[in-house]
């Protein structure tokens, strides 16, 4: 199976890529398929001939989270993004066999304003941390959050937001919300949307289900990064996350679920397709 990998990350440093390269190697061992993936790094072209994108000749693909604002830029890689995001729509809608999509966080929000789904804007101030996340009814039943609890837990680290959701542009699409961040009652503000179906095939996260504990707890327990995040959110901040990191049920269980379950999916939508033709 080919998988495109969609690096939003314009050359940032990061550990997203890594924890998804990762995953696709286990799921890659668990299942004995091999699993060829191509990186293309979209944001880094600075004129439309520049701009690195897969065709659909990809079986399943990924798109990652990303630093920046998800509101339009007027930048050379964003037109030829949103084509290939309703190419692959398009696609899933019309053509076999079809080709699955995992949207994360800057993706996510990206494809949800593209789409209408809601308000894009910037929040007061940085989510960072792991939190948890809370099931809508449609939640219960998404087979990707199989296995989890409610709540379950996944690291948060965004400026921007999806709120407001306009459920008319949901039902008219076929769009589910499946959870909402962390209830907070003491806090007269909306609560973002978490994770959506924008489709059969199509789904996103706001939130990052990638990152994983063990690599993430090494990363945090630098000197460089361990005094990053203390002036930034404090020492309670930083005591918590590393406390959490070291819970098996919490961020270690949301990387076994989520994007795996993915990939099964997609491994398996590419063998019946195989099989009926």
């Amino acid at each position: 199976m080919k998988i495109a990998i969609l690096d939003m990350y314009d050359n940032h440093a990061n550990e997203g890529m890594r924890c998804i390269q990762q995953i696709i190697r286990m799921v890659e061992g668990q299942v004995r398929v091999p699993l060829h993936f191509d990186v293309f790094n979209v944001r880094a072209g600075k004129t439309p001939d520049q701009v690195h994108l897969p065709g659909l000749h990809y079986d399943a693909y990924i798109s990652t989270g990303g630093p920046g604002s998800p509101l339009p830029l007027n930048e050379a890689w964003e037109e030829p993004y949103f084509d290939l995001i309703d190419e692959l729509f398009t696609w899933n809608r019309t053509q076999e066999p079809k080709k699955p999509l995992f949207l994360i966080c800057h993706s996510f929000q990206l494809v949800a304003r593209h789409l209408g789904l809601g308000t894009i804007s910037k929040r007061r101030s940085t989510s960072f941390g792991i939190f948890p996340m809370h099931r809508t009814d449609d939640g219960y039943a998404e087979p990707f959050f199989g296995g989890l609890p409610d709540p379950f837990y996944a690291v948060d680290s965004r400026d921007y937001q999806l709120t407001e959701p306009n459920l008319e542009r949901f039902d008219e699409i076929g769009a589910q919300i499946l959870c909402l961040e962390k209830i907070r009652p003491h806090v007269d503000l909306p609560r973002a949307v978490m994770a959506v179906r924008f489709g059969p095939e199509i789904f996103g996260t706001q939130f990052h289900p990638e990152a994983d504990g063990e690599g993430m707890l090494r990363y945090f327990m630098t000197d460089e990064k361990r005094d990053q995040i203390v002036s930034v959110h404090g020492q309670a901040k930083y005591d918590e996350m590393v406390a959490y990191l070291q819970d098996p049920n919490k961020i270690e269980l949301t990387e076994s679920v989520v994007l795996p379950g993915f990939l099964r999916h997609a491994i398996q939508t590419q063998r019946q397709s195989t099989f009926e033709y």
